[in-house]
C-alpha cells in the first residue's frame, strides 16, 4: 500500500472529462454561478450566493479545512470549457477513525450527464487508497432523491436517519446517513 496522504500538497485528480484541483482566485465567478442557483443550494445549509465575495468566502473555507487537515474540496473543472462546474470532496475527516464525509454539488445545467458519478468514483478511490479511509459517510436530506440515487449507484448503504438533526433556513431538518466501507469495494474496483 502506498504512503498515506498527509495534507502537504493539494492533490490533482484527472478523469476522462474533468480535472479535479484546488480552488484558484479566478474561480470565484464560476462558484458564484454555481451557488447562486436556487436549485443547487436547495438542500444546502445556506441561501443562494449574491456576490463574488460570497464565493471567495467559500473558497477561503476550502483553504481552511485543508490547512486544518479536516477536509479537502476539489473544484470540478470541465476539460472542454475550462470552467468550474461544481465541487466534490471530504469534510469532517477523522484520521484516528479513518473516516470522512463526502460532499458534492454541480451546476444544474450539467445534471443527468453522469458527471458526479465519474467525479465521485475518483474521489472515493482517492479516499480509500491515498487517505486510507475505512469508511466514507454521506448525510443527505431524505427529500434529495437525486443525491440518494447517486449514493446507491456508488454502493453506499443507508444506516439510518438523524431526526431533526440540523436547524437550517428556519426549520429543523432530518438527515439520512449513508456509508461505504473499504471492505465493500468490489474486486473490479470503482464503477
Amino acid at each position: 500500500m502506498s504512503e498515506q496522504f498527509r495534507f502537504d500538497l493539494f492533490p490533482l485528480i484527472q478523469t476522462e472529462r474533468f480535472i479535479l484541483r484546488s480552488a484558484e482566485a479566478g474561480d470565484s465567478h464560476d462558484l458564484l454561478a454555481l451557488y447562486s442557483d436556487e436549485a443547487v443550494v436547495q438542500y444546502m445549509p445556506f441561501t443562494p450566493f449574491e456576490s463574488v465575495e460570497d464565493a471567495q468566502g467559500e473558497m477561503n473555507w476550502y483553504t481552511k479545512i485543508f490547512k486544518e487537515h479536516t477536509g479537502l474540496r476539489w473544484m470540478i473543472e470541465d476539460r472542454e470549457t475550462r470552467k468550474v462546474i461544481g465541487t466534490c470532496g471530504f469534510l469532517n475527516y477523522e484520521d484516528v477513525h479513518h473516516r470522512a464525509e463526502i460532499g458534492y454539488d454541480l451546476r444544474s445545467s450539467f445534471w443527468g450527464r453522469g458527471v458526479m458519478t465519474e467525479v465521485a468514483c475518483a474521489v472515493l478511490h482517492f479516499g480509500f487508497t491515498s487517505m486510507q479511509l475505512n469508511k466514507i459517510e454521506a448525510k443527505v436530506e431524505p427529500e434529495n432523491e437525486a443525491s440518494i440515487r447517486l449514493l446507491h449507484k456508488l454502493g453506499f448503504q443507508q444506516e439510518g436517519v438523524l431526526r431533526q438533526h440540523e436547524f437550517e433556513k428556519g426549520r429543523y431538518i432530518d438527515l439520512a446517513v449513508f456509508s461505504k466501507l473499504r471492505s465493500e469495494i468490489s474486486p473490479q474496483g470503482f464503477q
